[in-house]
């Protein structure tokens, strides 16, 4: 069987397509991927190095930061002296004295005040107090005011307010707050 000039042209342009198709899926497909995952990884790389640099720019203002924080928990310097077990009653009497401060303060009176302890990190413990308070609407704003300046760092995780009067000239708040405690770092025997 002999093949005519036009025959022998289609299949020499026939294997040259089926050449090309498997240069482009063996080939130049997985360069092409390879080359845009590369060229990803390099930008998100790139971005990475560019929030690096900027978290070093600001590092002073952040180590300040965290030392400012780290000095407003519960009881850290009683922690850096003495066993964890002592810095627990400590630390509920910090924050006892913070809610009789703030109550003096603000105007109001505390009923009764639960402390309770959430132990969940290896790092840290919170101090979790809840609160019944009463007063008028100024006290209670000013009782309010005072948590929010104290330099003790606390949180306020809920607030109930209702009226124990049908004016509402007298306001009961049940408030819970969270102070934290810091576990002081773990010594490397040498």
């Amino acid at each position: 069987m002999t093949l005519t000039k036009q025959q022998k042209v289609l299949a020499v342009a026939a294997l040259a397509m089926v050449g090309l198709f498997l240069g482009d899926k063996i080939v130049i497909t997985p360069l092409t991927a390879n080359w845009k995952a590369r060229s990803e990884r390099i930008a998100k790389l790139k971005e990475q190095v560019r929030d690096g640099e900027k978290t070093l720019s600001r590092e002073r203002a952040v180590r300040e930061q965290w030392d400012t924080m780290r000095t407003n928990t519960l009881a850290w310097e009683i922690m850096q002296t003495k066993n964890l077990a002592g810095a627990k009653p400590e630390a509920e009497s910090q924050m006892l004295r913070a809610f009789e401060r703030w109550s003096r303060d603000g105007g109001v009176s505390v009923s009764s005040i639960r402390p309770q302890w959430k132990e969940a990190e290896d790092d840290y413990k919170t101090l979790e107090c809840r609160a019944d308070v009463s007063g008028n609407i100024s006290s209670v704003a000013r009782f309010l005011f005072q948590i929010e300046r104290d330099a003790m760092g606390v949180k306020v995780d809920s607030l109930e307010l209702t009226a124990r009067d049908n004016e509402g000239a007298q306001l009961a708040l049940v408030i819970q707050v969270s102070g934290l405690l810091l576990n002081p770092p773990k010594q490397i025997k040498r």
